[in-house]
């Protein structure tokens, strides 16, 4: 107990993945003497998700670190909705409970009738004697074999999406054919138009929901925008709210009342939207018919799917449970209900990709990522802002799902559009900017960083991830991020506005000698650098003046390294 370290994470809209590291009997559990009292404590360290933005306060997902013995716990809880994790002092030692919905802070109750069964929420737990990197390592493999299988796994397409810092929501025909034909030049595979399709006005938020294209944006239909996407070798894909019905909707009244959630009665209602209960068959056979439209009548392989509100507890209608029912229990229906339906249409549509979104990455766990193929980091627009929530991500969503943002335009610098890219390159490229606005030499930037992504990608669905400065920091001057592959590393160094200097740790090559290669960018002033095998560390010193600037490296033990 005196020696372990609690790992958690926070995480809010736009700061997504704040991890720390903190003394667990110092800092949070005080020695209490149980022994000499007889009886266990009664206080705890606790994070709780409520609502089914299930990482929108505090990440589902912990670690307890031993920094005498080297061994670590990593869990995680596989649920789309409310859970709660709790370690403390017992007689016994230290403790661990992982949960989902509970009375106390979700109103869930379930009672079981005379030969009735319930099943909880699953939960997975990785242990190693080695340290926290090796239970990073086998809680990755787990999540690895947790996915269902799909054929993008094998690709990693590059996305281009014409949302961040580019379209912002308005697309257009017009604004759309030079972006399609910039992404399709800078080696994109697929290209997502995002919100707003679907708009003839432009108050669109509350009248959502029916899902048909805009006639005023596409005047030659929407059609011709998933021809030109197609025609350019691109994957088209669309965005999707598909939970939520405006209250301006046409759909508002052409579903039955019982097809929402509700309270006592009442369906519920925020910031402008109803949400929809996927219990009932109306609202299932709502979403099947856009699904299957998008995909079967327009084409579309690509689907984006956002979740921009949270209803709450839950519903009353239909739960099991006291009186007028728990609203826990029937929140937990809806969610199980929600991934049962994410299994059909992958059932239907197998080759169709989905992306798991919420606000960014407000409901990035693994009962929704072992279904979806990748999963939206963040909205964070600020490029400098954005490292340390790619950095953090691979601590709980795989590196090859973990989609983050990046943006260059035209009017950065080369230092800052590489900054930006870098950001994308640790995981699944997620590109956007007006990359049809810029020169030749930017636009054969963005080229060379798409090259490097695709003659990495297959090493980063099989790496495991390590952190050579320790955990990020939210003001980090210096971040970094390791992947580890077979036979190789790759590194990815972000410089914010500090000294020029710094210096990592890289244990697992500790006693080798490697080569040290830049595989992004190209075409800039290289950055000098120094190992030490004997220590396993690397101090890199960064050339120029600008106080934003990145690489992506290479590192590979030469021959006759063990």
């Amino acid at each position: 107990m005196a020696a372990l370290d609690l790992l958690a994470g926070d995480s809010e809209w736009i700061g997504e993945g704040r991890w720390t590291r903190r003394r667990l009997r110092d800092d949070l559990v005080p020695d209490l003497s149980l022994p000499l009292h007889g009886q266990d404590g009664r206080g705890r360290v606790a994070q709780v998700g409520t609502g089914t933005w299930s990482t929108g306060t505090h990440l589902p997902a912990g670690a307890l670190v031993d920094r005498d013995s080297g061994a670590a716990w990593l869990w995680q809880i596989e649920h789309n909705g409310p859970w709660r994790w709790e370690t403390g002092e017992r007689l016994g030692g230290a403790y661990l409970a992982l949960l989902g919905p509970t009375d106390l802070d979700h109103q869930w109750q379930q009672r079981l009738e005379p030969g009735e069964s319930f099943t909880t929420v699953p939960v997975s737990v990785a242990m190693s004697g080695d340290g926290f990197d090796a239970a990073v390592a086998a809680m990755t493999a787990h999540r690895r074999a947790l996915r269902r299988p799909h054929p993008a796994d094998r690709t990693l397409p590059v996305v281009f999406n014409d949302y961040m810092n580019t379209l912002m929501g308005d697309p257009t025909t017009a604004k759309l054919r030079p972006l399609i034909d910039a992404a399709a030049a800078a080696g994109a595979e697929v290209f997502c138009v995002d919100a707003g399709w679907y708009d003839n006005d432009t108050a669109w938020w509350d009248s959502v929901g029916e899902w048909q294209p805009s006639q005023t944006r596409f005047p030659g239909g929407l059609e011709e925008v998933v021809a030109r996407i197609r025609d350019r070798g691109m994957v088209p894909g669309l965005w999707l709210e598909p939970e939520v019905i405006g209250v301006r909707s046409p759909m508002q009244d052409k579903l039955p009342p019982e097809a929402f959630l509700q309270r006592g009665g009442v369906r519920l209602v925020e910031h402008g939207r109803y949400h929809l209960d996927l219990r009932h068959p109306a609202a299932v056979a709502h979403l099947d018919e856009v699904v299957d439209r998008l995909v079967d009548q327009l084409g579309v392989g690509y689907v984006k799917l956002d979740y921009n509100i949270d209803p709450g507890a839950g519903t009353d209608l239909g739960a099991a449970g006291l009186g007028n029912g728990s609203v826990g229990a029937g929140l937990l229906g809806h969610n199980r209900a929600h991934l049962d339906w994410l299994d059909r249409v992958l059932d239907r549509h197998p080759e169709l990709i989905l992306e798991n979104c919420a606000s960014g990455g407000m409901r990035a766990d693994y009962a929704l990522l072992a279904r979806m193929q990748l999963q939206s980091t963040s909205d964070q627009q600020d490029w400098r802002r954005y490292p340390p929530i790619a950095v953090a991500a691979p601590l709980s969503v795989l590196p090859e799902q973990a989609a983050s943002w990046a943006y260059p335009q035209p009017e950065m610098s080369a230092e800052e559009a590489a900054f930006t890219l870098v950001t994308g390159l640790m995981g699944r490229l997620y590109l956007s900017g007006r990359v049809d606005g810029m020169s030749e030499r930017q636009q054969r930037n963005v080229r060379d960083a798409v090259t490097a992504y695709r003659k990495i990608r297959s090493d980063l669905a099989q790496a495991a991830p390590a952190w050579p400065h320790g955990l990020p920091g939210w003001d980090d001057a210096w971040l970094s991020l390791a992947l580890n592959a077979p036979g190789v590393t790759y590194l990815a160094l972000w410089r914010r506005d500090g000294a020029a200097t710094t210096t990592l740790h890289l244990d697992h090559l500790r006693g080798r000698p490697i080569e040290l290669d830049v595989l992004f960018p190209l075409h800039l002033p290289a950055w000098t650098h120094a190992w030490d095998a004997a220590g396993g560390t690397l101090t890199v010193t960064a050339a120029g003046d600008e106080p934003y600037a990145a690489r992506l490296f290479r590192i590979t033990p030469t021959e006759g390294s063990r």
